[in-house]
């Protein structure tokens, strides 16, 4: 994990007067047709037209995506000035500001500059107010800075430098955008975490390890912390987790965070996270071809304490418990087989009629457990089916809830977030697949809609509280030549919860 990056606002003043702070880099845009933002025009009156003469000389256009990066502009203090391309002014919207954005972090990674002043937050942008682009541009940056060199034998230099920026809004907003870069801070720490846990070899990054993790989070940030053994699942009669932990030589873990910011008494929201550290499959073994990607199943787990330790950093006013259910899915001799019946924690008997299907067992127990805190909500967060992925791509996450209002303030989060989902259908029609001749029910229900006959087979443990699952199994990594944990959906998560302390 690279050096975080410090983030604070400065109002823009009605002469622009970021623009005469020294800093190792400027970042202003410039619209379709090379019109100057008002940032740029500051710019360009400091230094007497040489901004204009450049673009009348064709040098940029202001095409979206395009940048321009000079050194020693005459009568301007920063070392050098970024000019980002905005694409047409009328159409700056969402999707406009995130790659102007995303343009200008990976300009600024061409730099040495160690610190900055980026405009581009000052920009009126369709449909959204200047939180959203303080948020979005922390988050573009502080990406951008992310490196996982842990396991290399010698740690490259960073991909960005960059230690401070400051960010230029409206004097109007500047109370609520300072708001939001502390917010964007805490979750770019949050998610770093994820995206470090994720990363991590599955050799490494244990059961054992996230609950290390967890008890070192517990006591920089004054966490209540609980680890159950195998022993202690067995009283509790988790039958279906342990039977994903037989095959494997490495001890599970049962890992329970609790943050009491709210009112003593007050009902937590609960967050349960899928650990498994290394999913071969089992005896349902899965094919070889990129089952190194399957270290990354573990997501669901790393968002959990990713959030975790976005809620505590920001003080946030409300309960929050994480749960994490760790394991690996290995194949042996006493692996559980194709066909065997296990029993839950809430007594409902379970055919397994494939051990690939193992996210749902370990979780069904946990969402059992979660019923002791009584909770005023439960989010389950998992990796779960490679169906989600053919239905929704990379792009957006499954989205599964019992709760009409639930379900809405994680799509609002979502959006809000840029880390979005997509509501998928929880219907009682979908139940019939999960039917059994031998069991309560089987812990598939064929290939038509696995991503929501997993979700429906949850469904099943969620009768007793609010309840929304969330399948990641798209989102959570990237493969390629980019591969690597994302750390979604710490930002929907962390989003969720500040709204919840907004509405009390």
């Amino acid at each position: 994990m690279g050096e975080s990056v410090e983030f604070s606002i400065k109002a823009s003043g009605p002469n622009n007067e970021p623009v005469r702070a020294r800093s190792g880099c400027i970042v202003a845009g410039v619209y379709a047709g090379r019109k100057l933002s008002a940032a740029a025009q500051a710019l360009d009156r400091a230094s007497r037209g040489h901004l204009t003469a450049l673009l009348k000389r064709g040098e940029l256009e202001g095409r979206a995506g395009t940048r321009l990066l000079l050194q020693d502009v005459p009568q301007v203090t920063s070392a050098r000035v970024l000019l980002v391309g905005l694409g047409p002014e009328k159409s700056f919207d969402a999707r406009a500001c995130l790659q102007a954005l995303h343009t200008a972090a990976e300009g600024l990674a061409a730099t040495p500059a160690a610190d900055s002043v980026v405009t581009l937050t000052e920009l009126p942008v369709k449909e959204r107010d200047t939180v959203w682009t303080v948020r979005q541009a922390a988050a573009a940056l502080a990406g951008r800075s992310y490196r996982f060199v842990q396991m290399k034998s010698t740690t490259p230099a960073p991909a960005l430098p960059l230690k401070r920026v400051i960010f230029t809004v409206a004097a109007a907003d500047l109370k609520a955008a300072q708001a939001a870069a502390r917010q964007a801070g805490a979750v770019a720490s949050g998610t770093a975490l994820a995206r470090d846990l994720g990363n991590l070899p599955g050799n490494v990054c244990t059961p054992t390890y996230l609950a290390d993790t967890a008890r070192a989070l517990a006591r920089t940030h004054k966490l209540a912390v609980k680890v159950l053994e195998k022993r202690d699942m067995k009283k509790l009669g988790m039958g279906t987790f342990l039977s994903v932990a037989r095959g494997s030589d490495e001890p599970p873990k049962f890992i329970v965070l609790e943050y009491h910011g709210g009112p003593r008494g007050a009902k937590p929201v609960v967050l349960v996270g899928k650990g498994i550290t290394f999913d071969t499959g089992g005896i349902s073994l899965k094919p070889a071809p990129e089952m190194d990607e399957m270290k990354y199943d573990m997501s669901g787990a790393g968002s959990v304490l990713g959030t975790l330790r976005a809620v505590a950093e920001l003080k946030l006013p409300l309960n929050v418990v994480g749960i994490v259910v760790a394991t690996e899915n290995m194949p042996g001799g006493s692996a559980t087989k194709p066909g065997d019946i296990v029993k839950t924690m809430s007594g409902l008997t379970v055919e397994i009629l494939n051990t690939d299907a193992e996210g749902r067992l370990v979780l069904c127990d946990a969402l059992t457990y979660a019923e002791r805190y009584e909770p005023a909500a439960v989010v389950d967060i998992a990796t779960l089916t490679g169906a989600c992925v053919i239905a929704l791509g990379h792009v957006a996450s499954g989205l599964y809830a019992n709760d009409e209002a639930l379900a809405a303030e994680l799509t609002a989060a979502g959006d809000a977030s840029h880390d979005r989902v997509w509501r998928m259908p929880l219907w009682d029609d979908y139940q019939d697949q999960l039917k059994s001749n031998f069991a309560d029910l089987a812990n598939i229900g064929g290939r038509p809609a696995g991503s929501v006959t997993a979700a429906c087979y949850l469904a099943r443990f969620a009768k007793k509280f609010k309840w929304a699952h969330l399948d990641i199994a798209g989102t959570a990594w990237r493969s390629g030549k980019d591969k690597g944990s994302t750390g979604r959906p710490v930002p929907l998560l962390t989003q969720f919860l500040i709204d919840r302390t907004s509405k009390r």
